[in-house]
């Protein structure tokens, strides 16, 4: 039997929501945007009055609002966004109890199993008008035989509207598309295979697999594959409550950081965070990851693997420490810093230990670690910090808003 997978795209869902909300907003430019104050301004979604302005996600608020002198700025309801979320994934199970969240807005659901309820189009259609009549929002949905051209079909018409793309003709349909309309071709690779005059999906699936494998490895015949229709990866269901592969926060400070002391003391306060979380969830993480951003918005990214998996905050914050300290060459003063804990595994799995870990230190840690985290469940997570953040004026101060995607947690 073909597949009919169906991808639900939430039209510019932020905005969206904000504009359901407050109705006073629906003729207006307006963007949503991190806080201005504490530097977090940068828009972070933006209705269409507002993109027919040319604003653009990811620029910062005095750009934006120079382009568009009406703009309404917005901060982020990541309740509320989160809310209207699982609302329409509660809609979507209407009709499959296969459904694969991808990010807040996004969702795969497979349908093959749901003719009871029409065609894959006919259950896109349905879906469609309940979540605009019961939600108030518009969602952009794709309808294929895999899931790769479900979501480019999500992408081909927006907003509010439904694309087939069926096996017989989806040559005709997608191969004059740019190359980077694809899942999976980010900006690197796209300049990439540009480079060798790849620069439709056509070009892509006409070029041969060697080549491809040669140049990217095994992404690149995944690639191949992916352009010629032979994508066979199934809806996976995810769970939403835990965390499948990372666990991670972030934080813009309110001044750049200058010196590394002043970036051991972030990652301390975001380690503490990440290791709360594993404990919550009975994760342990077997590597770290960095993110750094500049103050000229330059962004970057490294990952480790750890000796041996831990839930420990001090452990991570050490190891993202002496990572920056590798990687990090200071060609700017820093903005934002990001500590992701990844590789994440079961708590009681057992594992083969390196025979230079010292196991007794770290037993010591994790029983200061447990005693922290005791503290905060019980007192609140201030009522114990490291000494470096108090009164650490390059520090926000308000509760980071947590976010459940479906590859991990995310710190706001």
């Amino acid at each position: 039997m073909e597949r009919a997978i169906l991808h639900c795209d939430a039209n510019n869902f932020y905005a969206s929501v904000e504009c359901m909300l407050d109705t006073s907003l629906r003729d207006k430019p307006v963007a949503v945007c991190g806080s201005v104050e504490e530097r977090h301004g940068i828009v972070l979604a933006k209705n269409y009055i507002a993109k027919a302005h040319g604003i653009i996600t990811g620029e910062a608020v005095w750009q934006a609002k120079r382009k568009c002198r009406d703009l309404v700025v917005i901060p982020p309801h990541y309740e509320e966004y989160m809310k209207y979320s699982e609302l329409a994934r509660e809609i979507y199970a209407r009709y499959t109890d296969l459904i694969e969240p991808y990010g807040m807005d996004e969702n795969w659901l497979d349908v093959t199993g749901s003719r009871i309820f029409g065609s894959a189009e006919q259950i896109a259609e349905k879906i469609r008008q309940s979540i605009k009549s019961e939600l108030g929002i518009t969602i952009s949905i794709g309808v294929s035989f895999n899931k790769v051209f479900a979501k480019l079909g999500s992408d081909m018409k927006k907003p509010d509207a439904i694309t087939v793309i069926p096996r017989e003709s989806f040559r005709e349909i997608i191969w004059d598309l740019p190359v980077g309309d694809l899942l999976g071709v980010g900006r690197a690779t796209k300049k990439i295979l540009g480079s060798y005059c790849i620069r439709t999906i056509g070009d892509l699936a006409r070029t041969p697999p060697d080549f491809l494998r040669r140049r990217f490895g095994k992404c690149g015949v995944d690639l191949w594959l992916f352009a010629n229709g032979k994508d066979n990866s199934p809806v996976v269901v995810r769970n939403m409550d835990v965390p499948d592969k990372t666990v991670g926060h972030g934080i813009t400070t309110l001044e750049d950081l200058e010196n590394p002391a002043e970036v051991w003391a972030v990652m301390l306060e975001l380690c503490q965070e990440i290791g709360h979380k594993l404990y919550t969830y009975n994760k342990k993480a077997s590597g770290v990851s960095i993110i750094i951003r500049d103050n000229e918005l330059f962004s970057k990214e490294w990952q480790y693997r750890l000796k041996s998996s831990t839930q420990s905050p001090s452990v991570i914050a050490r190891e993202a420490f002496e990572l920056f300290l590798r990687s990090y060459k200071w060609e700017r003063p820093i903005r934002t810093v990001t500590v992701r804990a990844i590789k994440l595994l079961p708590e009681g799995q057992p594992e083969q230990l390196n025979i230079f870990f010292d196991i007794k230190k770290q037993e010591k840690l994790d029983a200061l670690d447990r005693t922290i985290e005791a503290l905060r469940a019980r007192y609140g997570s201030r009522i114990i910090r490291h000494a470096v953040l108090l009164d650490n004026p390059k520090m926000p101060q308000h509760e980071r808003p947590e976010l459940i995607m479906p590859s991990g947690v995310m710190g706001a």
